[in-house]
């Protein structure tokens, strides 16, 4: 959240162009890749992860908010309901966040909130349920999408054809889908895809199943350590064997090598917070992200909404020097999501959160 409403605290665009290796590094990982998000045999841009985590820790929360509302004597219907109704004002605050610049409603699902909540209320029905049924779903969806994706469309020229850019199943589906809703001019596509919240189901299915693990009192933290870790090993083997095979990893497509590579990095990353947070108590740092993360929601709208506003009155009332050139950008951004954490905690020590 604080790299989304920061733009990743400016750095990209303070090194746009640069010749040093470093700062070239830098801007690397501050950007998306033009089309291949896997480099070398592990490699990948830190901006590519984002929205992997994103969704990831959403699915993480779900057996910790649903198990709360269970506990309050909430029904299973009931609990469908809000999960479904979540799902659908989360698809909708997406269509509006794309419609902000647009003389009229923008029908995009690619945004990050209407991902989550195309797939939101199909995984509801997966929690609580045995790891092992759970991994047979998410098995089948991510097969199935690849089959998809290399039978359709027709006509092709061998497997790779399938997945260069335009002419892949997800982005004709768009050509067709997309134009269907009123628009000033068609829609001509786009890199990313509104089917891509087929195979993100499982990115938050991973999600959950590391949620249901942290959550069991019946497992040491070894062995919940564990148990992620071998999980994150074989879904990074697998993908780099896919990735080289018979599945490019492409973000930009969600395609099934890349569910399993991103799957692989941010289940080791909650692995490698859980030790160091909660196992080894080393958590006198966390407040800061403690604010945020109460608050997501709150901090991404006002990244998207917010951001322009707070930029142009910090040019009009900060002198001039602070935003010129290589460091301004930097500045700009440390500024802007400093302030946007302010409003945050002014929330939090109100108990204020916005959630739907």
């Amino acid at each position: 959240m604080l790299l989304l409403a920061s733009s990743g605290l400016g750095i990209a665009k303070a090194t746009a162009g640069a010749e040093n290796p470093f700062a070239q590094w830098l801007h690397f990982h501050g950007t998306h890749p033009e089309w291949s998000s896997q480099f070398g045999v592990i490699g990948f841009s830190l901006w590519d992860m984002i929205q992997p985590a994103f969704m990831f820790i959403v699915g993480v929360s779900m057996p910790f908010s649903y198990a709360k509302r269970a506990e309050r004597g909430e029904s299973y219907w009931h609990r469908l309901r809000h999960a479904w109704l979540r799902a659908f004002f989360l698809v909708l605050l997406g269509v509006f966040l794309q419609s902000l610049r647009s003389g009229q409603t923008n029908w995009l699902f690619t945004n990050v909130l209407s991902q989550i909540g195309l797939g939101y209320g199909l995984l509801f029905f997966l929690v609580g349920r045995d790891a092992r049924l759970q991994i047979v779903a998410g098995s089948l969806v991510l097969a199935g999408y690849w089959l998809a994706m290399i039978v359709f469309p027709r006509g092709l020229d061998g497997l790779a054809a399938h997945f260069q850019p335009m002419a892949t199943m997800p982005q004709q589906f768009d050509l067709w889908f997309l134009n269907l809703f009123p628009r000033e001019k068609p829609f001509e596509g786009h890199a990313y895809a509104t089917l891509n919240f087929v195979p993100s189901i499982v990115t938050m299915l991973m999600g959950l199943m590391c949620g249901q693990v942290l959550r069991r009192n019946d497992l040491a933290a070894g062995a919940k350590l564990r148990r992620m870790g071998i999980a994150a090993a074989a879904c990074l083997i697998v993908s780099i064997v896919a990735g080289a095979t018979i599945c490019p990893v492409v973000k930009k497509l969600w395609t099934p090598s890349w569910v399993l590579f991103s799957g692989a990095y941010v289940m080791s990353a909650l692995a490698a917070a859980y030790w160091i947070i909660d196992v080894k108590k080393w958590n006198r740092w966390v407040f800061p992200f403690v604010v945020v993360g109460l608050n997501p929601l709150t901090m991404y709208l006002l990244g998207m909404i917010c951001k322009g506003w707070f930029r142009k009155n910090l040019h009009t009332h900060l002198p001039g020097f602070l935003f010129e050139p290589p460091h301004g950008p930097i500045v700009e951004a440390c500024l802007i999501v400093t302030l946007f954490w302010l409003i945050l905690l002014w929330m939090y020590r109100n108990r204020i959160f916005l959630r739907l």
